[in-house]
C-alpha cells in the first residue's frame, strides 16, 4: 500500500525545506519551543521566591552556580553523545532527567524546605535542558542541506529563545498573580512534558546504531580530540564563548548601575532590557538569512563582533553622559540585541568545518555556550576592583578578539562557496 501526499502538502513541505526546516524534523521546532517555555518559567522569580521561603542569598547563589556548571558540562555531552546514540535518544534522556529531578526539587527540596536536596536535584536537573535543546541542534545540522544551513540554525535559535526568554516570561507574569509561585513552578512540568512527548511520538531518530559503551566512549573522545585534529573547531568554540559574555556579565552589574547611578527607574530599565531580548529573538532568525545571502563569516565578524564592540560601549557611555534618556537608550539596546544575534551562523559554520564529525563540532560549540554562562559573571566580578568602566572596556575588547578569530573559520571552498554555487530556491519557486 502506498501513501500519497496532496499537492498542497507537497508545496508546503518544499516551502519549509527552502527555509531550512527539514520536513522530518519540522515538529521538533514546535516541541523545542514548548519545552523551553517550561524550562524558562522559573528564571525571573525563583530567586526572590526562595528568599521569601527563608533561604539566604549565599544558598541561592550556590544553587545557581552549581546549576551553571552542570549546564556547561551537559551542553558538551549533548553533542558528544548524539553521534553515538542519535539525537532523539539524547533528547529523551534530557527530558526524563528534567521531569524526575524537577519533581524531587519541588517536593522534597522547595516544599520540604531541604536545601541539600534542592542543591542536588536542581544541579542534576541542569543536565536536562541542554541535552534536549542542544541534542536537537545536532539533529538540525545532520538533517539540513548545507545551502540552507544558515537559516536552519537561525530558525533553531529563534524558536529556542522565543520559548526560553520571551513566552516563558510572559506566561509566568500572567499566571503568578492568579495561582502563585509554587503552582507556576508545577505548571512548568506540563510544558516540558508536552514538548518531550511530541519528540517521542512525532520524530524518528536519524541514527539507528546500537547503543554500546564503546560507541558512547568513542563519541565523547571524538568531541575532545576534534580540537586537536581540527583546530578551527576549537577557534569556533572560543568565538562562541565571546558571543554571550557581555549578556551574562551585564546581568550581574548593569541593572544596578543603570538604576542606582544613571537614574532609570526599575520599570524603565526592565522595559529596555526586555525590548533588547525581543530584538535578539528577531536577530536569531534574521542572521540566518543574512548569512546565506552575504556569507556566514561576514555576518559573525562584522555584524556580530564589531556590532557588539560598538554597542557594548554605547550602552555604557551614552546613558552615563546624557543621563536616563529612555528612548535613546532603548534604541541602543535594540541594536545591541540585534548584534548579539548575529553570532548565530556559528552554528552553521563550525559543523561544516568537520563535515564527517558534525556532532563533535557542535559539542565544542555547546561547551562554549556553557562556558560563556560561567565566565561572563566572573568577568563581571572585576567591576569591584577596577570599576564599571574598566570592566566594560575588557568586555568590548574581547569582541575585537572574536572579530579577528572569526576570519580563521573561513576554510578554502567552505560552505559560503557552496551557497554561491547552489542558491537556495525561493519561496515563490517552491
Amino acid at each position: 500500500m502506498t501513501t500519497s501526499t496532496s499537492p498542497a502538502e507537497g508545496r508546503f513541505a518544499r516551502l519549509l525545506s527552502s527555509q531550512g526546516i527539514s520536513r522530518p524534523i519540522a515538529w521538533g521546532f514546535v516541541a523545542l519551543t514548548i519545552f523551553m517555555i517550561g524550562d524558562g518559567i522559573e528564571a525571573g522569580f525563583l530567586s526572590p521566591y526562595l528568599d521569601e521561603r527563608g533561604f539566604d542569598g549565599s544558598q541561592i547563589a550556590l544553587l545557581w552556580s552549581v546549576y551553571g556548571i552542570v549546564v556547561a558540562v551537559a551542553a558538551w555531552l549533548s553533542g558528544a553523545l548524539a553521534e553515538a546514540w542519535g539525537p532523539k535518544r539524547v533528547m529523551m534522556l534530557g527530558f526524563g532527567i528534567w521531569v524526575v529531578f524537577e519533581v524531587l526539587f519541588l517536593v522534597f527540596g522547595v516544599m520540604g524546605g531541604n536545601f541539600e536536596i534542592m542543591l542536588l536535584a536542581f544541579g542534576i536537573r541542569g543536565l536536562g535542558y541542554p541535552m534536549f535543546a542542544y541534542g536537537f541542534l545536532v539533529w538540525v545540522t545532520i538533517d539540513t542541506d548545507e545551502h540552507v544551513m544558515g537559516r536552519a540554525v537561525g530558525w533553531y535559535w529563534f524558536f529556542s529563545t522565543l520559548g526560553l526568554g520571551v513566552l516563558s516570561s510572559y506566561f509566568a507574569g500572567a499566571v503568578i498573580p492568579l495561582i502563585g509561585e509554587l503552582a507556576t513552578l508545577w505548571m512548568a512540568l506540563a510544558f516540558v512534558a508536552v514538548g518531550g512527548l511530541m519528540v517521542l511520538v512525532l520524530l524518528r531518530n536519524p541514527v539507528t546504531k546500537k547503543v554500546t559503551v564503546a560507541n558512547s566512549v568513542k563519541g565523547v573522545v571524538s568531541s575532545l580530540t576534534i580540537v586537536a585534529t581540527n583546530p578551527k573547531v576549537g577557534v569556533g568554540g572560543v568565538v562562541r564563548i565571546i558571543n554571550t559574555l557581555s549578556f551574562y556579565a551585564f546581568v550581574v552589574f548593569l541593572t544596578t548601575y543603570m538604576v542606582r547611578d544613571v537614574g532609570f527607574d526599575l520599570a524603565q530599565w526592565q522595559m529596555i532590557w526586555g525590548t533588547m531580548l525581543a530584538a535578539n529573538v528577531a536577530a536569531n532568525l534574521l542572521s540566518g538569512y543574512l548569512a546565506d545571502w552575504i556569507g556566514r563569516v561576514n555576518v559573525v565578524a562584522w555584524a556580530g563582533g564589531i556590532g557588539c564592540f560598538v554597542t557594548v560601549l554605547a550602552l555604557f557611555y551614552v546613558p552615563t553622559l546624557i543621563g536616563p534618556n529612555f528612548w535613546v537608550t532603548i534604541a541602543i539596546a535594540i541594536v545591541y540585541g540585534l548584534a548579539l544575534g548575529m553570532f548565530v551562523p556559528l552554528s552553521a559554520i563550525v559543523p561544516l568545518l568537520a563535515p564527517k564529525n558534525k556532532a563533535a563540532a557542535v559539542a565544542i560549540l555547546n561547551l562554549g555556550a556553557g562556558l560563556s554562562q560561567f565566565i561572563g559573571p566572573v568577568i563581571a566580578g572585576l567591576a569591584a576592583p577596577i570599576g564599571i568602566e574598566g570592566t566594560v572596556w575588557i568586555i568590548a575588547a574581547l569582541y575585537l578578539v572574536g572579530f579577528g578569530l572569526t576570519f580563521l573559520l573561513k576554510a578554502p571552498k567552505e560552505a559560503d562557496d557552496v551557497v554561491a554555487a547552489n542558491p537556495a530556491p525561493s519561496a515563490v519557486t517552491a
